[in-house]
């Protein structure tokens, strides 16, 4: 019996010493706090670190639909240079559905408003759009601050901000688009696919 335990143990402290070795290998220590989303669109690859800690509900309903796929094929359907400069994309409608019906799309899942004080629209931050004036509608829609739109803080959750590819974003938003901020050709601001991981 005390062999026994003698070899669990040993057992177990390799176990242990193998799983920190590993750890300690070239690749980064994953944050828990964090995840983050790599959007490979037809610009280029924007990607995005998400306050999971911060905004745990608007996180988690995001990296659930993208790793659904619900995500893929969507358009940049709203695109503005001022008041507020932002590019918008999530809306399903905008796979199949006339453009007259975009931007009133929605998710399968609602979540509520998740404000936190340190995050703000400023220029990068990611933000969940919402239908009409209620501030708990957010589903799927999400816009990328393009500058400072501090007077929208309050109003959406802001969850995210773009680490590489603000690049990309901003040739998502030098394109052509009509008075309502629609892309005059969709089909050259799309979201080709989302990816989720633990590490940048």
């Amino acid at each position: 019996m005390l062999a026994g335990l003698v070899l669990l143990v040993v057992v177990g402290s390799i176990g242990v010493y193998l799983y920190i070795s590993g750890q300690s290998s070239n690749s980064p220590p994953s944050n828990p706090d964090i995840v983050y989303a790599k959007i490979n669109t037809t610009k280029g690859l924007i990607e995005i670190e998400l306050y999971q800690s911060k905004t745990p509900q608007t996180v988690t309903n995001f990296v659930n639909l993208a790793r659904q796929g619900f995500y893929d094929g969507l358009v940049f359907h709203r695109i503005l240079t001022a008041n507020p400069a932002i590019i918008q994309t999530g809306d399903p409608y905008t796979r199949n559905q006339p453009n007259s019906t975009w931007g009133t799309g929605q998710g399968p899942t609602r979540v509520p408003l998740e404000p936190d004080s340190s995050l703000h629209n400023s220029a990068g931050y990611v933000a969940m759009a919402r239908l009409g004036n209620d501030v708990n509608s957010g589903t799927s829609q999400f816009y990328i601050n393009m500058g400072d739109n501090t007077s929208l803080d309050g109003q959406y959750t802001v969850f995210g901000k773009v680490i590489v590819g603000m690049d990309v974003a901003t040739a998502i938003q030098s394109v052509q688009t009509y008075a309502s901020g629609q892309p005059i050709d969709p089909s050259s601001v799309k979201m080709t696919s989302v990816t989720i991981s633990n590490t940048a």
